[in-house]
């Protein structure tokens, strides 16, 4: 338990934050779903779509320092390379 004022405070932030950063990564996981159903469906126009969406997604969670720089470039090769797949 926190001993002092501002240990109560920064706890009380802890869980605000994690709440926050829990939410972008579960909206980040979606997005790379949708990149992946629509390349496994073959829907080309859909798959492109879903990776311009999920790119500027992927990149703000490395902005907020969610996710590694070097997990986020892995994810965004691999998601273009599906979608490249299909052409």
């Amino acid at each position: 338990m926190a001993n002092t004022k501002s240990a109560e405070k920064a706890a009380r932030q802890a869980v605000a934050h994690r709440e926050r950063n829990v939410a972008m990564r579960s909206r980040m996981r979606t997005a790379i779903r949708r990149v992946i159903d629509a390349t496994a469906a073959g829907k080309k126009e859909d798959a492109r779509a879903s990776y311009k969406a999920a790119v500027p997604l992927i990149d703000t969670l490395v902005n907020k320092k969610i996710i590694h720089r070097n997990q986020a470039d892995r994810h965004k090769s691999r998601l273009a390379a599906r979608v490249k797949s299909l052409d």
